[in-house]
């Protein structure tokens, strides 16, 4: 019987999967960081801002001139310091991974872009050669005047000749 000390010192095999009274719970990595984009998005706008302010503003001043009775939390605001603490511990991994997911979009952006200016460069480079080589081509090419002027010099020739009875 191997000891504990024995199992874990083993790195290079897995660990025996723990059974659980209670079942994980799944949930889609696809949804759930589309949700926290759109968090994220929100909580980068004016609208947000405002609505913050307008909360604190509106907690602070009923805890402040609301009847004794009233109020739930005094002076030096704990549970509203507590409450934003809590919403910032968890606007800022949301904020993380819509940044991560981000990144990810970007590169596989940079990497279509890196791979379509090598087919441009590619394609421009074939299209030079080709060019270059029709250029090559048309310089053997008779134009029409080199044309005009040997027919013109075979027919003086021709003419200065005597003709064969």
């Amino acid at each position: 019987m191997m000891t504990t000390r024995q199992l874990t010192s083993r790195l290079d095999q897995p660990r025996e999967l723990r059974r659980t009274l209670l079942p994980r719970p799944h949930y889609d990595p696809e949804s759930f960081g589309r949700l926290s984009e759109q968090i994220a998005r929100f909580l980068g706008t004016a609208r947000f801002i405002v609505y913050m302010t307008v909360f604190v503003a509106v907690w602070i001043v009923w805890n402040l001139f609301a009847p004794p009775a009233l109020k739930f939390d005094p002076y030096p605001f704990i549970f509203l310091t507590l409450m934003l603490s809590l919403q910032a511990s968890y606007a800022a991994p949301l904020i993380l991974l819509a940044q991560n997911r981000q990144d990810d979009r970007d590169r596989v952006q940079y990497e279509q872009d890196r791979a379509r200016n090598d087919r441009s460069i590619a394609d421009t480079e074939y299209l030079t050669r080709e060019i270059a080589g029709l250029r090559v081509g048309l310089s053997e090419v008779v134009t029409r005047d080199f044309l005009r002027s040997e027919l013109q010099q075979i027919l003086r020739e021709l003419d200065a000749k005597e003709p064969i009875p």
